[in-house]
């Protein structure tokens, strides 16, 4: 087997490092070691995105392999074929010569084969006395062998990779299913709530949906739809709670004035009433149950917090760390944002606080209205993700969400 030895093309063909560096490699295949072509070859197959290559270059890989005689790729093995061009493209599904010529390059820019050009660019064998192949010129083959497990554990990637891609498929079906059935019943039977501004970003979602499905396009999609019906059933369940347990059902609000023609009643504080009332229970949140928000999600709805992290938010952390900045900025007191943190949890307080912070010119007392917001979510009348879903479309982002 001819390896360890650097070949420079014939003719007009560059030589480049990356072949300098691939010819190398061969002469780093183990003593002994052996593949069965037509398992590598399916492998490679399989892992053909990943490797940068088309249908038609796999076919030019299946030619070349079957002028292989033998069935098993070994390193103690002449791995060179030598096929003319008009014997290859008649194996290759009668491939025109130029095509052929392309997906030739294809595959040695893809590492899956090596040239081994003669003097002269022509291929052929030349044998001893004995009959024996001493020296030949063609296509090596033994970065295939050279490269097996490689292959093989791309292939596996993608397998996995297209399982999971289903099983998100699958589950975004059902969330989807789920979501617009939900909406359409509580529009029907006249629930009270904006579920007009729900229905606008669930159609926002649900035409994100990419028509070439992909593992990290589809999972956005499917978290943020889990997170839409998530916020449906909670809106829900607190109507149904707040009907079971209210002696009171008209509740005055004050209404914060939005430029935008969307509604942004989520956000607008309690009644005097409200917020002079005080919790008998412990400070035990009802929306604590709540699925914590995607934070790319946050960050579409609340841009502003950015601003107060140098560093940058790329992680609930750094979210947290800038919200303890904006909370002094806005003249929040620290005990406010403590009994938000404890009312809320520290990660949707700080949710909170980007959302202040984004209406800060129409709230006269952040600290106040911080307060009111934690009183009203311990009595289960307030959750974040109607406030989120109003500045996502307050933001010209409830039309147009991108991935994140």
């Amino acid at each position: 087997m001819q390896t360890g030895s650097v070949t420079t093309p014939f003719g007009r063909r560059p030589m480049t490092l990356a072949l300098v560096r691939r010819q190398a490699a061969l002469a780093e295949i183990k003593q002994g070691k052996t593949a069965d072509k037509w398992k590598v070859f399916r492998d490679a197959s399989a892992a053909m995105e990943l490797l940068g290559i088309q249908s038609n270059s796999l076919a030019v890989l299946d030619a070349l392999l079957s002028f292989y005689p033998e069935n098993e790729l070994r390193q103690d093995a002449q791995l060179i074929v030598f096929p003319s061009n008009a014997q290859l493209a008649l194996r290759a599904h009668a491939m025109a010569g130029a095509t052929l010529r392309r997906h030739i390059a294809i595959l040695v820019e893809a590492g899956l084969i090596v040239r081994k050009d003669s003097a002269n660019g022509k291929r052929y064998a030349r044998k001893n006395g004995d009959g024996e192949i001493e020296s030949a010129f063609g296509f090596d083959l033994s970065p295939l062998l050279a490269r097996a497990e490689e292959l093989a554990m791309l292939a596996q990637q993608v397998t996995a990779d297209r399982a999971a891609l289903r099983h998100a498929r699958e589950n975004l079906t059902i969330c989807r299913r789920d979501v617009r059935k939900l909406i359409t019943a509580a529009m029907e039977e006249g629930v009270d709530g904006d579920w007009q501004s729900i229905e606008d970003v669930y159609v926002a979602l649900v035409g994100r949906i990419p028509r070439v499905p992909t593992l990290a396009g589809t999972t956005t999609i499917l978290d943020e739809m889990e997170m839409l019906r998530e916020e449906v059933l909670n809106r829900l369940e607190t109507l149904e709670n707040s009907q079971n347990t209210s002696t009171n059902g008209a509740h005055s609000e004050q209404h914060i004035q939005n430029s935008k023609s969307e509604s942004f009643s989520e956000l607008e504080p309690s009644s005097e009433k409200e917020q002079g009332a005080k919790s008998s229970s412990s400070r035990q949140p009802k929306n604590e149950q709540q699925r914590a928000f995607p934070l790319g999600l946050v960050l579409k709805a609340c841009p502003t917090i950015v601003d107060y992290a140098p560093g940058g938010i790329a992680s609930w952390r750094d979210l947290m760390s800038a919200a303890v900045v904006v909370r002094s900025v806005l003249g929040v007191s620290p005990s406010a944002y403590q009994d938000a943190c404890e009312g809320l949890g520290p990660e949707n307080a700080a949710v909170a606080v980007a959302c202040i912070l984004e209406r800060a010119n129409f709230i006269n007392s952040a600290g106040g209205y911080l307060r009111d917001l934690t009183r009203r979510s311990e009595r289960g009348e307030f959750s974040l993700g109607p406030m989120i879903m109003a500045l996502l479309k307050a933001n010209g982002q409830g039309k147009n969400l991108k991935a994140g």
